[in-house]
């Protein structure tokens, strides 16, 4: 025969009641966001990318005078930022280098509506290959179909989120794509 076991009903140890109210209150309290450092390029890969005349669309944005937005996500660290350029620009964040050559959208009146940008990426290299920096992307990437062209890197993502210009009959100085 076993014994019997003496419970009281409804009674619960003060521990069951205040351990989750510690978990939710742990859970409450967010860590500050690191920051991103941007740093100098180095002397030996400044490169005037020099950008290269687009055909003419009269009255449409020259090269020189559009700007694209990057974003730049750091998977180790979870810092994500957008990235401001210029074609011909190139901008050293930590161990990262993005280059910028070109960016375009389609006119207004075109489709399908795309916006891309040319871009290389450089990372510089840990271990035995510190201070050495290797291209790890160089090509065009578009807005609306991410995964044409990856970046395929385990710490860095870079994608393209706009390209601001206009073209002939747009309201606006420096129309954006829609997203």
């Amino acid at each position: 025969m076993e014994p019997r076991r003496l419970t009281v009903r409804g009674f619960r140890p003060i521990w069951c009641l205040a351990a989750p109210a510690l978990v939710l209150g742990a859970c409450s309290s967010e860590p500050e966001a690191p920051e991103a450092v941007e740093t100098d390029i180095p002397e030996e890969l400044r490169q005037d990318t020099g950008t290269r005349a687009a055909p003419d669309v009269s009255g449409a944005t020259p090269m020189e005078e559009r700007v694209a937005t990057l974003g730049l996500l750091n998977k180790r660290n979870n810092i994500s930022q957008d990235l401001e350029m210029s074609p011909g620009e190139s901008r050293r964040i930590g161990d990262i280098i993005v280059r910028l050559s070109a960016c375009e959208r389609t006119a207004p009146w075109e489709m399908p509506q795309e916006t891309g940008a040319f871009v290389q990426v450089l990372v510089e290299g840990k271990g035995e290959d510190e201070g050495e920096w290797r291209k790890i992307f160089s090509g065009w990437m578009f807005q609306r179909s991410p995964s044409l062209n990856v970046v395929e890197h385990p710490v860095y993502d870079v994608w393209v989120k706009d390209c601001a210009m206009s073209f002939p009959g747009e309201s606006g100085a420096s129309a954006s794509s829609e997203s």
